[in-house]
């Protein structure tokens, strides 16, 4: 074994948070180094938000040019060419791993290509990707690990070699028939991404009803935007077997409370949750504890059960958002320069970048019903919004909680633009504004926002 090389800092994986965490570092002094198996910046710029949402625009690109005639446009027939999409994502990714490597040589951060093992306490040995070995023993370590894709305990489902959604995103030809096991976030903007490429698309969901985490009248709007375009919904299924191969021919038994079904498509797309990268990697022998789940016990300050060590990201039970590892990172700066930034205390939103998206923040209906939280309930569907009149956009719907104090305590929307409508409510909320002053706002016409005044206007009185 090679003798052993001391750094002030080395953060095992270079995502969101590890990076920035890396750089910050470094450029305060710090002997700093990064090891990463494969991905440089980890996987949103690789294979997850960035590259994903690239391959969703171009969908939706086809999408627009196939309904142009509705907007007074004549286009002849339009056809996908799958390798220029997948070009286009290629390019896109390799300017994000440059400039990822433009920051480490600015900061003074090491990258060092390979996989890591915690041998001892703040001790990880990296077997390089080109060749040898290297010790590292740090004085802080930092782990942001990640996660990867799911594998349910279906028989004959790995073996069939389904497609996650690196491999997905990869593609240079139109799946005819993607079976996508999984009605969660990332299966429903794949699903309806292919869909709009050309191919058929069945989604396959074992709970009652798509995104379980949503209240019901989101997950209703959801299905009925997929269903108009044609995406099939097995719900409430079970799936008995698998066999075949995925990218030639598969077969799926499920059981449905109407009874046994059989399905075949050309591939599977499996987006049924996601496990830590924390196995195997010599954490327990460090003393750092996981739960039954795997993921990395820490504390609100995201240190683990072993001295000087952190975790941050998916590993450490985070939300499994790039926005919430850069928070991560944020936390554990503040606290390792004296603050007492904490975990418990931060409104997380996200969206879902379907179309129309779906964003979200703080709570929802089904949040406040199991913790009896009292809420007055508004509603404005999208139609009401005069910016869908010129645009068509009209579907979907904006829903507010109002607490007993008038402060908004959660807002869902399905609609064009809802991330950036999103924000205008979530600065509102962090603000601890009573919602009658947003109600009572001078908002810019024709805007999207504009529903919000609106939309607060429907709030029931006390």
């Amino acid at each position: 074994m090679p003798e052993s090389e001391r750094v002030d800092v080395l953060v095992l994986g270079s995502g969101q948070g590890g990076k920035l965490l890396a750089w910050h570092m470094a450029r305060a002094g710090r002997r700093t180094a990064v090891v990463e198996r494969r991905y440089v910046g980890g996987s949103c710029p690789n294979i997850a938000c960035m590259p994903s949402k690239n391959e969703v625009w171009s969908a939706r690109v086809a999408h627009v040019v196939r309904h142009a005639a509705a907007f007074g446009t004549t286009t002849g027939s339009v056809a996908i060419d799958m390798a220029t999409v997948r070009r286009r994502k290629r390019e896109m990714v390799e300017h994000e791993v440059a400039l990822h490597l433009e920051n480490y040589r600015q900061s003074g951060a090491e990258l060092i290509m390979g996989s890591g093992r915690l041998i001892g306490p703040k001790t990880v040995e990296v077997q390089l990707n080109d060749g040898g070995t290297r010790v590292l023993t740090a004085e802080h370590l930092f782990l942001n690990l990640g996660s990867h894709a799911a594998m349910p305990a279906v028989p004959g489902l790995e073996a069939a070699r389904p497609l996650t959604h690196i491999e997905a995103l990869e593609l240079d030809a139109v799946p005819p028939h993607l079976i996508v096991f999984g009605g969660g976030y990332v299966g429903l903007e794949m699903a309806q991404a292919f869909r709009r490429f050309g191919s058929q698309v069945t989604i396959i969901e074992a709970g009652p009803q798509l995104i379980s985490r949503e209240d019901p009248d989101v997950a209703d709007a959801m299905q009925r935007v997929l269903v108009e375009e044609g995406v099939r919904l097995v719900l409430s299924a079970n799936t008995v077997d698998v066999s075949g191969r995925s990218g030639d021919e598969v077969t799926l038994t499920v059981r449905t409370p109407a009874g046994e079904e059989t399905i075949q498509g050309s591939d599977i797309l499996v987006a049924a949750g996601r496990v830590p990268n924390t196995a195997g990697i010599g954490l327990e022998e460090a003393g750092i504890a996981l739960d039954a789940r795997g993921i990395i016990r820490v504390n609100d300050r995201l240190e683990t059960t072993a001295p000087d060590v952190w975790a941050l990201g998916e590993c450490a039970g985070s939300p499994q958002f790039t926005h919430v590892s850069v928070d991560d990172f944020r936390i554990i700066a503040d606290n390792l320069a004296g603050g007492t930034r904490g975990t418990g205390d931060r409104l997380v939103p996200y969206c879902v970048f379907t179309d129309p998206p779906l964003a979200h923040v703080g709570l929802s209906e089904r949040d406040a019903q199991r913790m009896g939280i009292a809420v007055r309930v508004a509603t404005l569907p999208m139609e009401a919004v005069l910016r869908t009149h010129t645009t068509g956009e009209a579907t979907g719907f904006m829903k507010a909680l109002i607490g007993d104090d008038d402060r908004i305590l959660g807002f869902t929307m399905i609609g064009s633009e809802a991330g950036e409508v999103m924000a205008v409510m979530q600065t509102a909320m962090l603000a601890g504004l009573p919602y009658p002053k947003l109600r009572d706002a001078v908002i810019a016409h024709l805007t999207v926002a504009e529903g919000v005044g609106f939309l607060l206007g429907n709030v029931p009185p006390r």
